[in-house]
């Protein structure tokens, strides 16, 4: 990879140290180039590393299209700026994500023929490669059209990203019956029926996210964000219950001795911090969003995702397979 990632040092909860610390853990560990954009007064120490300097920042709570349109010189619009312009190879954020999917989308644009970017999230399955979920929140409301246009550009992305050959793809629904759901979901269903290019086996419902038995799981953007928030806050509680009555005694401080070695690495598979963020498909660029909360660990591992895919060419892939809506 010739170009580095541009990172927003700004965005994200645990901003700038987590941030700074992830992209010098990013340099360290995995021999990435990185570049941080930001503010200097407001990044403090960059660890030795690059900083392309702006003067604003787009902050969680603002409105995303007026934060794009007022701060041109924020961090998120000049990171979407250095890969439109052939500057950075990727640009990651764990900023305002309305705020990172609008710079991104007006500063890089569409690729030909796509209508609206999603957003494609990586749930872990234990054991096997992970599920990608689209649209996981960038499209509110959606056509049967679009959805299907998700699902093509998904399947390349899980082909592209974890190298699954025929990515088995479903649509989330209230029933495995092609007859159940709303509107929405029953014209989807036809559609993707029809598409000989796709391997579709038809709906999930949601007991199927994890573990899924599908490569891709295809929905609209409201759906697919209450299902994930819905998925993370489940896990938490789950994880947190359980750390929480292993040790209470000498029987579960035992218990957990026995447990552990086992537990540890399904927490791993489990926890947001090792997919590192989601993908914007559909775009002309490489543009990462990761979760607000993100730590040093989580936004190294979402700037890996960001260099893997720029290595893999996944923006030319995209572009070369995925079919316009007429």
């Amino acid at each position: 990879m010739a170009l580095p990632l541009a990172l927003d040092a700004l965005g994200g909860d645990h901003s700038p140290h987590e941030i700074v610390a992830g992209a010098r853990r990013a340099v360290d560990e995995l021999g990435l180039d990185v570049i941080l954009v930001g503010p200097p007064e407001l990044i403090g120490d960059p660890m030795g590393l690059e900083v392309y300097p702006c003067t604003e920042v787009i902050g969680m709570d603002e409105d995303p299209a007026n934060g794009v349109r007022k701060k041109k010189d924020s961090s998120l619009v000049r990171a979407a700026e250095l890969v439109r312009d052939g500057k950075a190879s990727a640009m990651v954020s764990a900023g305002n994500t309305g705020a990172t999917m609008a710079a991104a989308l007006l500063r890089m644009g569409r690729l030909p023929g796509v209508v609206r970017p999603c957003i494609a999230t990586p749930l872990p399955n234990p054991g096997r490669a992970p599920t990608v979920m689209v649209d996981a929140g960038a499209n509110a409301e959606c056509t049967p059209e679009m959805l299907v246009q998700f699902a093509q550009m998904a399947s390349a992305f899980s082909r592209t990203r974890f190298g699954i050959a025929e990515p088995k793809v479903a649509l989330l629904s209230i029933g495995e019956e092609s007859t159940k759901g709303t509107p929405l979901v029953k014209e989807t269903h036809q559609l993707l029926a029809a598409l000989a290019e796709l391997n579709f086996v038809g709906n999930v419902e949601g007991r199927d996210l994890i573990p899924s038995p599908v490569d891709v799981i295809v929905t609209d953007g409201f759906t697919g964000n209450v299902a994930l928030k819905t998925l993370e806050g489940s896990l938490k509680f789950i994880l947190g219950k359980l750390l929480e009555v292993i040790g209470t005694d000498e029987i579960t401080k035992e218990a957990g001795n026995a447990l552990f070695p086992y537990l540890l690495p399904l927490v791993g598979d489990l926890s947001p911090e090792t997919q590192g963020g989601a993908m914007l498909l559909g775009l002309d660029g490489i543009c990462i969003i990761s979760h607000g909360s993100s730590n040093a660990t989580a936004i190294m591992n979402a700037l890996r995702v960001g260099a893997e895919m720029a290595d893999a060419g996944i923006v030319e892939t995209l572009r070369t397979t995925i079919r316009p809506i007429s």
